[in-house]
This record gives structure tokens, C-alpha cells and sequence, in this order.
């Protein structure tokens, strides 16, 4: 088992947090880019404004 300190992490592309590796992102963690949904949402909204 390895301890939280011990695990991966990236920067949020869209506030710019530091997040750490999920179980949940287990297969997919090289495609991850945002820390969770708001911040998915806050990024998809500001493309879909900045194509306007």
C-alpha cells in the first residue's frame, strides 16, 4: 500500500491546484487534466464563450 505523499500529481489546467492520483483515474491518469468536475465545466463553458 502506499502512502498519499507517495502517490502522483499533476496541476489543474483550468485554477491551477495541485491534485493527486485517484483509484478512480487508475487506467486513465495520463488523459486527466482537470482536478474535478466544476473545473472540467468552468473550462468547457470558457471555450464554448471564447468561440463565440
Amino acid at each position: 500500500m502506499r502512502r498519499k505523499g507517495d502517490l502522483p500529481t499533476k496541476t489543474c489546467a483550468s485554477c491551477g491546484r495541485p491534485f493527486t492520483w485517484r483509484k478512480k483515474w487508475e487506467r486513465v491518469w495520463d488523459e486527466v487534466r482537470y482536478c474535478s468536475k466544476r473545473c472540467s465545466g468552468e473550462a468547457k463553458s470558457a471555450r464554448s464563450k471564447a468561440a463565440r
